[in-house]
């Protein structure tokens, strides 16, 4: 069972060994972002698109306006959700990844009937799996377009509309890259933050930075993933009760410095994989890997309440359930979710005691 385990988990983190990102690469960060990454916005009124601004090769434009009005003659594009699929255009690459999505306008009492009249906003780089990764963020993003839309006109398109659709790569997809280059092997101690709910304090730096930070602490936690919904809750409530203190990020020196560090064998482990992708500049393989890092966990967590059950009725169930916290690597972690899932269970929680016992034992020896 444990030899499984391992292959399994090794399997996880080698996600780079197997996969097809490599075939987008980015190298050359900034000079291949300009190359690789483009965007298109067109106005829909009634049936018709009409080209507002584009990054695309002119050739390649018409192209992607007839491949926009078949999706939408087929209804395939629904209003603030983004479709992602693959397009084949006359540009270096030939075949990418797009996103479109359908911004429609508010109706206004002078034009009730303006069902369908709205903005069309694609963004093309990368593969269509690459892309579904980030599929939140793009979302998101797209959203915030909705202020600058508010005339046909768009008299802003200069100073607000183009160069918020031309950092689209940049916002959406490049942040897990950001602090993973700005922490380095310190991203452990990140990973730990995320799955044990600790808040993370960045100072002295600039908003982005900030933003960057908080938004990998979201994307790398369990939440949504857990199969109880109140998982969540409980253990921020638990965290916010222990003593354990926030970490802190302080960029005011080169590189940052980290205090309050917590980690385990499991976040450790994840260390060299990050740090591969992120020197390859690979935004969709670390996604990749930080999904499969999360995945890895939640089965993890699976597996000891599963013991957890087994051991309320056997003795050797519960000696598999110590076999099983050793070998993970993330026993600290585990047994902290596990104790706020089963809070309202007496004989789970006297347990997990017993575990959380055999867990410190192991650690002072081995001190």
């Amino acid at each position: 069972m444990f030899t499984s385990q391992t292959s399994s988990f090794q399997d996880s983190i080698d996600v780079e060994e197997r996969d097809d990102f490599d075939s987008e690469e980015i190298t050359g960060y900034s000079h291949k972002i300009q190359l690789n990454c483009y965007y298109t916005i067109y106005l829909y009124q009634g049936t018709s698109l009409t080209l507002i601004d584009s990054s695309l090769p002119l050739e390649a434009e018409p192209e992607l306006r007839t491949y926009i009005s078949r999706r939408l003659s087929k209804g395939a594009l629904l209003g603030g959700m983004g479709n992602i699929a693959t397009v084949e255009l006359s540009i270096p690459e030939q075949a990418v990844g797009c996103y479109c999505c359908l911004l429609e306008q508010e109706r206004s009492p002078e034009q009730p009937d303006a069902d369908g009249n709205g903005y069309v906003i694609c963004f093309m780089g990368g593969s269509e799996k690459g892309l579904n990764l980030f599929r939140l963020e793009l979302d998101k993003y797209v959203q915030g377009l909705h202020s600058s839309l508010q005339t046909p006109e768009l008299q802003n398109l200069e100073t607000e509309v183009r160069p918020y659709l031309s950092q689209w790569y940049e916002e959406s997809v490049m942040h897990i890259h950001r602090v993973v280059q700005l922490v380095q092997s310190n991203i452990s101690f990140l990973l730990h933050a995320a799955l044990s709910h600790t808040l993370v304090e960045v100072t002295n730096s600039d908003e982005k930075t900030k933003a960057d930070v908080s938004r990998f602490i979201k994307a790398a936690s369990l939440q949504g993933l857990s199969q109880q919904d109140t998982t969540t809750a409980s253990l921020c409530k638990a965290i916010s009760e222990d003593t354990q203190s926030d970490l802190i990020i302080d960029c005011s020196t080169s590189p940052p410095t980290l205090t309050n560090t917590v980690s385990n064998k499991f976040c450790d482990d994840w260390i060299q994989a990050f740090l591969n992708a992120a020197e390859r500049c690979n935004p969709f393989l670390l996604r990749q890997i930080l999904e499969n890092f999360k995945l890895k966990a939640i089965q993890d967590m699976n597996s000891l309440k599963r013991f957890v059950r087994q051991a309320e009725m056997s003795h050797y169930a519960l000696f598999r359930c110590c076999q099983f916290l050793q070998g993970c690597g993330n026993g600290d972690v585990l047994l902290q979710n596990a104790r706020a899932e089963h809070s309202d269970l007496p004989e789970a929680c006297s347990i997990i005691t017993v575990l959380e016992e055999f867990l410190r034992d192991q650690a002072q020896a081995q001190a």
